[in-house]
């Protein structure tokens, strides 16, 4: 009947309606947004001097000309192998210099033979474990990488020099905090990198001159014999930047309330109707694509697996059409392949901006996909322009923070899938 609300039940069989449902899941949100607060307290404030002195560690590291290794395991790890090395190679702060890194993952085989064949004395290797069968393998590529003579880091317990554990057993936002942790090495490892008087090895000079970046980082002109005050600055910054992603996750998830719980429906009543998750990215966006499509084919504790779609995975794929049309139909020329009326597009794009997002919103809607964008700064032309049905905005102009409350976002949208009233008015 019209305008009869849908009805649900819950585990004692009671009958919900839809309303109840929808409130149920608004606090499941708020606690979600909760949980990560809490922990982020609880991880970086500890952990804050001990980032400072790995940032010059791995500064000294890359002055040697060593290189970063990331390794990840399980299909979540690879993800952020794959996103930590984006960062060093391709950095997004004017004037800063790439870095050499690169993923290993199980794409290329075995991670102990890859690692064979690739660490050398003064490479730093950091690993991703993502699941518990992974730790074994992930131990014995650390006790290899140590007998190489390299620097090791680890988020788990698995023998490496600097181990970072996230508290919690919430593996959506462990994760999360590993992301922004990288995302601060990435960052400051910079600092260190430009004070050559206090890297091991490289000629000492009395003064640095900060020139460009003097105003993201003003401690910058300090004296280079002066260590100690500079990791006390670090520490404060990594401490500012724990604090900001804080502040922007609560913008992201509280401020998006409406739109997250809009896009959960949609997203629902698309796989309760056949339908399937296409996702796209470029950069560190699509490695968050892979991330989001590992957790929705293989969402452990998060809800029933779903059918789902990167549509940056394939180098083939993506080359062919970059070099035979344009990098702008890479992602288009996809959903014209794989997208069906009632499907799902979910977008990533930092800016909002980026052409080839554009245009494969453009061809989704053409095609009767429903569409999802998380973007960032004001939202770009894909909120400007309504370029998707449902537009989640976190509003920073810092790439790291977007991606890394991005992140929060999409997490929490692959939970609420699951609590969300779908078409047949069952969760």
């Amino acid at each position: 009947m019209a305008g009869r609300p849908r009805r649900s039940h819950g585990r004692e069989g009671a009958p919900l309606t839809a309303t109840a449902t929808q409130g149920a899941a608004a606090a499941h949100l708020d606690e979600l947004l909760a949980r990560r607060t809490e922990a982020g307290g609880r991880f970086f404030g500890p952990q804050a001097e001990r980032l400072a002195r790995l940032c010059h560690r791995m500064a000294e590291r890359f002055a040697r000309g060593g290189r970063l290794i990331a390794l990840g395991a399980s299909p979540a790890a690879a993800s952020d192998a794959h996103h930590v090395a984006v960062e060093f190679v391709h950095p997004v702060i004017v004037g800063k210099r790439a870095l050499p890194a690169r993923s290993l993952t199980r794409a290329g085989g075995d991670l102990i033979s890859q690692l064979a064949l690739s660490a050398r004395a003064d490479d730093i290797v950091i690993a991703f474990a993502a699941e518990d069968a992974d730790a074994a393998e992930t131990a014995r590529a650390i006790a290899l990488a140590r007998r190489r003579g390299c620097l090791t880091i680890a988020f788990s317990q698995v023998g490496a020099e600097w181990e970072f554990e996230p508290p919690g057993d919430d593996a959506s936002v462990r994760q999360e905090l590993v992301e922004t942790l990288y995302h601060v090495l990435w960052e400051l490892v910079h600092v260190f990198f430009d004070h050559r008087g206090l890297l091991a090895g490289r000629d000492a000079r009395d003064v640095h001159d900060a020139g460009a970046s003097s105003f993201l980082y003003p401690f910058l002109a300090e004296r280079e014999h002066e260590l100690e005050p500079l990791v006390e600055n670090v520490r404060r910054s990594a401490l500012m930047k724990a604090g900001e992603i804080d502040a922007l996750r609560v913008q992201t998830l509280a401020g998006n309330r409406g739109v997250l719980l809009a896009a959960a429906t949609a997203l629902r009543e698309s796989f309760e109707r056949g339908g399937k998750l296409l996702a796209i990215g470029n950069g560190g966006s699509a490695t968050d694509a892979m991330d989001l499509v590992a957790d929705f084919l293989a969402p452990g504790a998060a809800g029933k697996p779903r059918p789902a779609i990167d549509l940056t995975e394939d180098a083939g794929i993506l080359t062919a059409i970059a070099n035979d049309i344009g990098v702008e139909a890479i992602f288009s020329r996809q959903v014209i392949a794989h997208g069906a009326p009632g499907d799902a597009l979910l977008a990533l794009s930092a800016s909002g901006d980026s052409p080839n997002v554009i245009a494969a919103l453009g061809q989704a809607r053409a095609q009767g996909l429903s569409t999802i964008a998380l973007v960032g700064y004001d939202g770009g032309r894909v909120s400007c322009e309504g370029l998707a049905d449902h537009v989640v905005i976190t509003r920073s102009e810092h790439i790291p923070r977007i991606q890394e409350a991005q992140a929060s976002a999409y997490h929490a949208l692959r939970e609420l899938v699951e609590l969300v009233p779908g078409a047949g008015g069952r969760t």
